[in-house]
């Protein structure tokens, strides 16, 4: 890991230099993806069929070969062990808790001539979730994505997620079954996104797409943002780590590693107020690599893009960690609520040294979908407000038409909106 301290005087363009991270689109893959997002609107099943067969080595005739029931799932989660089952159910039942609390509420007030107004929220009809296949199966991004909407409200809830040579886990569509969804597609790629983005004779057209996915996919939520809504366009993972170094230097060794070995362009970084501490958690590092299954990324990512910071207090570890504004946050400091005021810009904050991310990824209750690459400063994690949507409520009395009319009708005019002061100045009396 690059080691940086910002008592140098090229601290700051050093730590512009580690967070980098090219973001430019690919004009190849967005070629690709072009193609196949313009096959599927114009060929439908016929297209996502091929493209699926082309792509993950399956041999699906019709559609129907890539859908699963309510009761597919069903049987997926009574095949699992009993411990593997509760551990679903429990994640969800507090996913479920927590983001029942974010659910917004519709409300009106009058003012003083009687006009009502207001604001009403609704859910979205249906949405659809992306879910990884292939190298990664993440039964926990099914129930981040979608829990919030099932709590919104939200009636149909679509999951694809591609089966690379027909291969089903059994643990991704038994957290369908736990979560609510609706029906589940055996797709991926940019084929699956556009199949829910435009609809075809059997896929729904969705209203909103949430959920991680490699390039492809994120390119075909780019192309498709305006026929439907996404939740973002994820970059790679990211967890900042502050330590005042009363924290087992093993533990933040692992944490570190935690999102490592996500691959290879994942940013796992270090600040500390010590530099024999930081040199405590190298030296865990270097012990502990040696039991991780994968190290190869591991190493990778903490070469390419690791660092360990020292600061001169944990005030200026704070602003550091505001510039950087992480996906994830951890406070390993004594009286880390007090620390957390002084956090402006982070997708989740872990407070103390007993909260791992990990517990956050699985089953702490917050969701785990969150802004990357520094959008913290300007965005939120997913939750059930992203699956609701806000209505203004304007109902004008006859007494208040009179005093807003008067208002409408001189501001219309001087747009020389004549049509709109006229029918403002319809509903005067005089």
């Amino acid at each position: 890991m690059k080691k940086l301290t910002t008592q140098s005087p090229s601290f700051q363009a050093e730590l512009e230099a580690l967070l980098a991270f090219e973001t430019a689109q690919n004009p190849e893959i967005d070629r690709i993806v072009a193609d196949i997002c313009a096959d599927v609107q114009k060929r439908g099943d016929a297209a996502l069929i091929e493209y699926t067969n082309r792509f993950d080595g399956t041999s699906a005739q019709t559609i129907a070969d890539l859908i699963l029931t309510q009761n597919d799932l069903q049987t997926a989660f009574e095949r699992l062990q009993p411990e593997i089952q509760t551990a679903l159910k429990t994640a969800a039942a507090r996913v479920e808790s927590y983001h029942q609390r974010q659910k917004m509420e519709s409300w009106t007030y009058e003012d003083e001539d009687g006009t009502l107004l207001g604001q009403q929220i609704t859910p979205l009809d249906r949405v659809g979730i992306y879910v990884p296949g292939g190298k990664a199966a993440y039964p926990s991004s099914v129930i981040m994505n979608a829990m919030p909407a099932h709590v919104a409200g939200v009636k149909e809830i679509i999951m694809v997620v591609p089966t690379p040579k027909g291969e089903r886990n059994d643990i991704v569509l038994a957290a369908a079954f736990v979560a609510g969804v609706t029906k589940v597609f055996t797709v991926g790629g940019a084929q699956a996104v556009a199949a829910l983005a435009y609809g075809t004779e059997f896929v729904p057209q969705v209203d909103k797409i949430t959920g991680p996915g490699n390039a492809f996919v994120a390119a075909a939520k780019r192309r498709v943002f305006g026929v439907v809504g996404i939740d973002m366009v994820a970059g790679p993972s990211e967890i900042l780590v502050i330590a005042d170094g009363t924290t087992p230097a093993d533990w933040v060794a692992m944490d570190l590693f935690s999102q490592a070995e996500h691959d290879e362009i994942a940013q796992a970084i270090l600040i500390g107020t010590s530099q024999a501490y930081l040199d405590k958690v190298q030296a865990a590092m270097n012990r502990l690599i040696e039991t991780m299954p994968r190290r190869d990324i591991i190493e990778a990512s903490l070469g390419n893009r690791g660092a360990m910071i020292l600061a001169k207090d944990l005030d200026e570890a704070c602003e550091i960690a505001n510039y950087i504004s992480p996906e994830h946050l951890e406070l390993s400091v004594e009286n880390p609520q007090e620390w957390a005021k002084k956090i402006r810009h982070a997708g989740a904050i872990f407070m103390g040294r007993y909260t791992s991310e990990s517990l956050g990824d699985y089953c702490a209750g917050p969701n785990h979908v969150l802004p990357t690459s520094r959008t913290a400063r300007f965005s939120s994690p997913l939750g059930t407000y992203d699956f609701q949507k806000r209505s203004s409520l304007i109902q004008v009395s006859e007494q208040g038409a009179q005093k807003l009319g008067k208002i409408a009708s001189v501001l219309a005019h001087g747009e020389s909106l004549t049509a709109h002061a006229r029918a403002a100045e319809f509903r005067l009396k005089d």
